[in-house]
């Protein structure tokens, strides 16, 4: 599987991004897809998931009601729509896949990632 992140980019705070994550190859051999985020000087964490079947979300608390986690099967594309954003929110974000994911917060259990892509929030 082989995943492609875009949508990256310099954002005033309050403003919105939308970040894409592309999946080719065999993208129905993971059902859970993910989005983790890493800070200068801090460990990737959690952003959100999303499930292709059914469509269920994770979220971590520090973005929940801001961000929302949409996907497109017939694109195998997963979307992160990032509203009221802070600069806090400033870090590389990834994509990421899991085949069988035992916590899908836990970025360990995710197989595949993309390149990651910049995003900034300036104040």
């Amino acid at each position: 599987v082989q995943l492609q992140a875009s949508g990256g980019g310099l954002v005033q705070a309050g403003g919105s991004l939308r970040l894409s994550c592309a999946a080719s190859g065999r993208p129905w051999t993971t059902p859970v897809m993910g989005w983790f985020r890493q800070a200068p000087g801090k460990e990737r964490e959690f952003v959100g998931a999303i499930r292709w079947s059914g469509g269920l979300t994770y979220w971590a608390d520090s973005v929940k009601g801001r961000f929302t986690i949409s996907r497109d099967n017939a694109k195998n594309t997963v979307y992160l729509q990032m509203n009221s954003l802070k600069p806090e929110d400033t870090a590389v974000y990834y994509c990421a896949a899991a085949r069988a994911p035992k916590d899908p917060l836990i970025y360990s259990d995710y197989e595949y990632w993309g390149q990651g892509t910049q995003v900034t929030v300036s104040s």
